[in-house]
């Protein structure tokens, strides 16, 4: 990849600084300082948070191949106005618990493809799929009756968190329904649903590895870099700015946003802010070369910075990231590669592909001049 173009509109936000100037010196500020930086990378980006439900029941709908596919939807939210999505549970052959990989991209081609579910079955992961769009629909003028935004009309929030909401149900049925090994709970998405993926992870501390895919601006990418670089067909792509995102996508983010779309560099947080909230579980990021909308190296510059948090904790091997070839797409690889991390955290099994924490780019001068306090 050949970068054309590389504006730098300012330095990354100091995380170890709280809002009054004074120093994060412990782990104990540095929870204090979570709770500073949540309420602009999440509340100020994407709304307010939908609240935990009222209840949550599992209505079984079907049973495929000796129960190795279990169809189930959930009624959740409100008893005055519940919204209810289906999920589609992918089951290994055994006897579980099984490690749980977590997708509500059911509405993109590539989750409705059997060969991806039994990647993870014949290595004894479950895999659970669900429609975020049942949720909230992804139109730019989304009606606001049967749906969430119906059920908690009194807040108001975007779509990215109410979808974000919707993993975290997926969870809840887990716990119930005692198919899955808690502990190892994986989030992921591709572009839209890689926004969501990592929000959720964000939020829900139950994700133990949380895995955004290609998920451009207003996540993982960094408003404060504009670039532009060759594709490997040699064409040249930009990286999507917030004023694309926030004017294309209206619905998806809080109120608060399209205040900063000619001036990212007042912006109080970054996408290092929200990558840090993972901390210290596993974070793996999954990008394409030629994906240049999604700001490969605005990408590299946030994991970077975020990456001071995971050294502060001692956890550094719980950043990962990696490029393969090609473009905006959730590919078979790029399911390979997470086999691979849940097989690590699960397992103990040491990575084996030499793509993970290559660049394929030259890396840059990092954007930010602070460090961790301490190393641990």
């Amino acid at each position: 990849m050949k970068i054309t173009s590389y504006e730098v509109l300012g330095k990354l936000p100091d995380l170890f600084t709280f809002d009054n100037g004074e120093k994060v010196k412990t782990l104990e500020d540095w929870e204090k300082r979570r709770k500073e930086i949540y309420k602009t990378a999440v509340e100020l980006q994407y709304g307010e948070i939908p609240p935990k439900p009222e209840f949550l029941e599992i209505d079984p709908l079907a049973s495929v191949s000796d129960e190795r596919i279990r169809i189930f939807r959930i009624r959740t939210g409100t008893r005055k106005c519940p919204v209810a999505f289906t999920v589609y549970a992918h089951v290994p052959v055994g006897k579980g618990p099984f490690p749980a990989v977590i997708d509500g991209d059911l509405c993109y081609t590539c989750m409705q493809t059997p060969e991806i579910s039994k990647k993870f079955t014949d290595h004894g992961i479950m895999l659970l799929k669900f429609n975020r769009c049942e949720i909230v629909p992804d139109t730019r003028d989304p009606k606001r009756t049967n749906n969430l935004y119906e059920t908690y009309s009194d807040i108001q929030f975007g779509a990215i968190a109410a979808w974000a909401w919707g993993y975290s149900r997926v969870v809840d049925a887990l716990e119930i329904l005692g198919l899955a090994d808690m502990s190892s709970i994986t989030f992921t998405g591709l572009s839209r649903g890689g926004k969501t993926a990592m929000l959720a992870g964000v939020l829900d501390e139950r994700a133990s590895i949380v895995n955004p895919e290609a998920t451009c601006a207003g996540s993982c990418s960094c408003y404060r870099i504009h670039m532009k670089a060759l594709r490997e067909d040699g064409s040249e792509g930009r990286s999507e700015t917030l004023k694309d995102i926030i004017n294309n996508f209206p619905d998806w983010f809080g109120p608060g946003m399209k205040a900063y779309e000619d001036d990212e560099a007042s912006l109080p947080f970054d996408s290092h802010s929200l990558k840090a909230l993972i901390a210290p579980r596993v974070f793996f990021d999954s990008q394409a070369e030629s994906d240049i909308w999604s700001g490969p190296v605005n990408t590299y510059q946030t994991s970077l910075a975020a990456l001071e948090v995971w050294k502060m904790y001692g956890k550094a091997e719980n950043v990962l990231w990696y490029w393969r070839k090609g473009g905006h797409d959730h590919k078979p690889e790029d399911f390979d590669m997470l086999i691979e991390v849940i097989e690590r955290e699960t397992l103990g099994t040491p990575l084996k592909s030499e793509k993970f924490m290559k660049l394929p780019f030259d890396p840059p001068e990092p954007i930010f001049d602070w460090k961790a306090p301490f190393y641990g």
